[in-house]
């Protein structure tokens, strides 16, 4: 079993409840996404599934950021990235215009997966607080809206578990892997 450096004991979506009083971990990487109305239901609010859609673009972002794209992976190595297995907890409702920080961080990496932590929250270029993206407030993120546990396998194209190469371990279990980055 291989670990990243900075992943200390594995924490759960179960566990995890963190408030505002509680500080989130530290994210590996993280990106800002503004609900459109194609996200949102007839109430206005984001529609559950769309926080999967959005948890998927910057686990994909996170890996570009590494210099893993998953279309050459897929031709040099022969493996692709499957979620195997998703815990997710849906604390309280995003809205039409907000701007969410969505983030991810490794919790453990094994020889064919990776467990992540990723969550969304209101970033603070929030439209209910009349302020716009890339307009600093100087606040915090406000607490997880939502927060999953993500496991990621590694496959090869007959669908079978296939050992992530030791490179692409190497990049999982570095700083860069492991440390406050941004989009």
């Amino acid at each position: 079993m291989r670990t990243a450096a900075a992943v200390q004991k594995p924490i759960s979506v179960a566990r995890f409840r963190p408030t505002a009083a509680h500080a989130l971990p530290a994210a590996v990487f993280q990106s800002s996404i503004r609900v459109y109305y194609e996200d949102t239901d007839a109430g206005g609010i984001v529609y559950h599934a769309n926080y999967l859609r959005f948890f998927e673009r910057v686990r994909t972002d996170w890996l570009r950021s590494l210099g893993v794209h998953q279309r050459e992976i897929a031709a040099r190595e022969h493996l692709q990235f499957v979620v195997r297995d998703m815990a997710i907890d849906f604390r309280s409702p995003a809205r039409l215009d907000d701007l969410l920080r969505v983030d991810v961080r490794v919790i453990d990496v094994r020889r064919a997966s990776l467990r992540l932590l990723q969550w969304a929250c209101l970033d603070d270029g929030d439209a209910r607080a009349g302020t716009s993206p890339g307009e600093a407030t100087g606040k915090p993120p406000g607490p997880p809206l939502v927060t999953a546990e993500v496991k990621v396998a590694a496959i090869n194209p007959r669908g079978r578990p296939v050992a992530l190469p030791d490179w692409l371990l190497a990049r999982f279990s570095s700083p860069q892997g492991s440390a406050n980055g941004q989009a």
